[in-house]
């Protein structure tokens, strides 16, 4: 070998080496452009997720609220339809009393006799108190019963009636009734002093 292919060989491996260390340089350039890049789309993605969470739970808050909206609206209709018409099953349950009552009163007419008046009054009242029961509606008991202030309502005292009428009801002059165990009417009563 003479020098000039020494020079060539080595300068081949002096080139050699050169290129080596430019695609070492190229590649680590590349990874590194990679990376950034890598950490340019790590920086996006975690926004638009975020974004995109943001738009689901949106979306929820919307439908939720919407769905509330119909459901206020739907429980205020129903709760008007009751009120409106919470009374006919009531009113339909009375119609054959009053059915009776009108039968009465066209016989009434054509008879004198008082106690057949009485019994029909007496039936029609039966009747009646049957279906006020039926819907729930019972009267209160005064005969013989401590006043109590929840059921009663004391229109007079009466003295000097002894010890053992004391706070006791003497007499009822209207009727009490409870819907469902509530009062709808407190019985007016005497209570004795």
């Amino acid at each position: 070998m003479t020098e000039k292919d020494i020079n060539i060989e080595d300068g081949e491996t002096l080139n050699e080496e050169k290129v080596q260390d430019t695609d070492i340089k190229a590649e680590t350039e590349a990874e590194e452009s990679e990376k950034s890049e890598e950490s340019v789309e790590a920086e996006t993605d975690p926004l638009e997720a975020a974004e995109a969470q943001i738009a689901e739970l949106k979306d929820k808050y919307l439908r939720t609220m919407a769905e509330f909206d119909n459901y206020r609206k739907r429980t205020l209709k129903e709760r008007t339809e009751l009120i409106l018409n919470g009374g006919e099953k009531t009113i339909t349950a009375l119609l054959p009393v009053i059915d009776d009552m009108e039968r009465a009163i066209a016989n009434g007419e054509k008879t004198e006799d008082p106690q057949v008046l009485r019994e029909g009054m007496q039936l029609i009242y039966q009747k009646l108190m049957k279906v006020l029961e039926a819907q729930g509606v019972s009267k209160i008991e005064t005969q013989d019963a401590d006043f109590d202030t929840n059921l009663h309502e004391a229109v007079a005292l009466v003295p000097g009636m002894g010890d053992d009428k004391k706070g006791k009801v003497i007499d009822c002059m209207a009727t009490g009734y409870k819907l469902n165990d509530k009062v709808i009417r407190y019985a007016k009563v005497a209570v004795g002093q």
